[in-house]
């Protein structure tokens, strides 16, 4: 150990290494010595430390026989492969030494370069800082230039307006040039990722300028998902708002499209704050894409600026994520499924939909069966037929998470149901709100809502097709089904303008004897089939008369075959989480 620390490789017998050992020798033969400059003295203490006495041998000088005899001495490769020459043992001895300072935070990994340690840091604390929100506390006045920074408090959450007016006049020279800075900043929302929980029932009114928004805002007037709210669009922007909220008390949400930039903005929206309450929320369609002004309006009390909008969707999700806490737990998928005409097999689809979705996808589902008088959820599954749902809607201001619970009948872990009570004794005469209240209700407790929609044209059945998140048409290979499914497609195609269209299942389809084909509904409907399923009379009376579900009667069939893909493509995935059996020898002898 001791001739290894004192000379880790010595090159006898190549030249340069001879001249470079000689360049190192002093002029009586020994090494030079070189006396540490101050403040670099480390490297000695820690061998001091090290080797305690032992350590003077560093400066003694060699004489001509120990000299030669080190030079006859051979370092080859042998000699690094020593345990005291691992390169993972010596890292980690380095490790250990350096665990204290670790703690105090003084040094960086051993395998991680310093510079690239602290970069890291660096740009880990300028993302907290450009996310995080701080208070007027957290800052003083003095270690900011007054020029670039507006000293206001901030607002609190909720007063979009509070400080519009002081803004105006503040933020005047912070934001002068502004559009000059050129700062990239991405457009907010937009997509078809959109979240399915409505707008909840408040006032909007919007300003506009330019004709594209002006379509823009029509086109997400008339949305499933503000169906709720009350939108008024107007037109002549920020200076049309300042003279309407003169007289008019000002709604929930204001949307004020501007072409201005910098500080015209603030001091438009400083007239605003004049006559608007501080409550009221604002959200501003601008052409400038900049960072710097996006900022500045945020901390000024704005709820959300938004870069020239492309589609209604995006302005649709901007006024949700005002409206939606966060800390929610994230609202259920519905898909509803309805029969082009009576007999067509939609509540079989529908329910082994569901329990496809429950079992092999393994995502939490309800089914809710509103054929109240004639539904089969029951039969399908074998449970006894409940009231639940009825005492549901004939009260539905009482339902809660708790006493759903009660009313839902477990079938398995994954899969409730809400069935039909299937009595004729009694008229289901139901207010059409009370639909719309239990279907809020249970999308907040599964992620998965299969609704089996009755072939009934009422304005509760309407609705439920109107506001679902996916439809599900199935229709047979006839022309009273060829007729109704084109009917269907036409009237909530034109209710869902920014929704995909209906999914359609062709049904019992004999290639010999359908009167319709597949290829002309695609043709004349305008969809595609999604699935053609198969006319086998077989299955599916086994599955009906077993009380069993197509995928446990025939799972290798093309019947559920087709139902896995259907499921799959209502939900978004690519492929089921299936538990498949392992190949097994003994299992195969025991076949044959």
């Amino acid at each position: 150990m001791k001739n290894a620390a004192e000379s880790a490789y010595q090159p006898a017998d190549d030249e340069e290494g001879v001249a470079d050992g000689a360049a190192s020798l002093g002029a009586d033969g020994g090494p030079v010595s070189k006396t540490p400059q101050r403040g670099g003295t480390a490297l000695e203490e820690d061998f001091s430390d090290a080797f305690g006495d032992d350590a003077a041998w560093l400066n003694e000088e060699l004489s001509d026989e120990e000299l030669a005899a080190l030079g006859e001495e051979d370092f080859g490769d042998e000699a690094f492969e020593d345990e005291a020459f691992d390169d993972a043992a010596f890292e980690e001895e380095l490790e250990a030494s350096f665990d204290e300072d670790d703690e105090l935070g003084a040094a960086p990994a051993i395998d991680e370069p310093a510079e690239d340690a602290y970069a890291e840091e660096g740009a880990y604390a300028e993302e907290a800082f450009a996310e995080e929100e701080f208070s007027d506390e957290d800052f003083s006045a003095e270690d900011f230039d007054a020029e670039d920074y507006v000293a206001d408090e901030a607002p609190e959450s909720g007063g979009a307006l509070v400080t519009a007016a002081a803004a105006a006049s503040a933020g005047r020279g912070a934001l002068e040039e502004a559009h000059t800075y050129g700062g990239e900043m991405t457009d907010l929302g937009g997509g078809d990722d959109v979240d399915h929980r409505p707008v909840p029932r408040i006032s909007i009114h919007a300003f506009c300028e330019t004709p594209q928004v002006t379509q823009l805002l029509e086109k997400a007037s008339v949305d499933r998902r503000l169906s709720k709210a009350h939108l008024t669009i107007h037109m002549g922007g920020v200076n049309k708002a300042i003279d309407h909220f003169q007289t008019a008390s000002t709604p929930n949400l204001i949307i004020l499209e501007t072409t201005a930039s910098g500080a015209e903005i603030f001091a438009k929206l400083g007239e605003l704050a004049e006559v608007c309450d501080p409550s009221t929320k604002v959200i501003i369609i601008g052409q400038v894409n900049d960072i710097i002004l996006y900022r500045e309006l945020i901390r000024q009390g704005v709820s959300e600026y938004i870069v020239r909008p492309n589609s209604p969707l995006q302005i649709i999700k901007t006024i949700a994520d005002l409206y939606v806490d966060p800390a929610a737990p994230p609202i259920g998928k519905t898909m509803a499924f309805v029969g082009a005409r009576g007999g067509v097999g939609s509540s079989t689809i529908a329910h082994n939909i569901g329990w496809c979705t429950a079992e092999e996808f393994k995502s939490d589902t309800v089914i809710l069966d509103l054929d109240l008088p004639f539904g089969t959820t029951s039969l399908d599954f074998d449970q006894e037929a409940s009231a639940g749902l009825v005492e549901a809607l004939s009260s539905p201001e009482r339902l809660d998470d708790v006493l759903l619970d009660r009313l839902l009948q477990k079938h398995t872990d994954r899969l409730s149901l809400f069935t039909a009570p299937s009595m004729l004794d009694r008229d289901f005469d139901l207010d059409d709100q009370a639909f719309e209240t239990v279907l809020d209700v249970v999308r907040g407790t599964a992620p998965t809502i299969v609704v089996d929609v009755p072939h009934l044209w009422t304005s509760w059945s309407k609705r439920i097709l109107m506001t679902a998140d996916e439809i599900v048409i199935t229709a047979t290979p006839d022309l009273a089904s060829f007729r109704n499914t084109k009917n269907l497609i036409d009237i909530l195609g034109a209710a869902r303008p920014n929704d995909s269209s209906p999914t359609l299942i062709i049904n019992q389809f004999d290639p010999k004897t359908s009167a319709v084909q597949a290829d002309q509904f695609a043709e004349h409907v305008g969809i595609k089939p999604a699935q053609v399923i198969q006319w086998d009379p077989q299955l599916f009376g086994t599955a009906a008369t077993n009380a069993a579900p197509l995928l446990e009667v025939g799972a290798k069939s093309k019947v559920a075959q087709s139902i896995r893909e259907l499921s799959a493509q209502l939900l978004g995935r690519n492929e089921a989480n299936i538990a498949r059996p392992k190949f097994s020898l003994s299992g195969l002898f025991k076949k044959k």
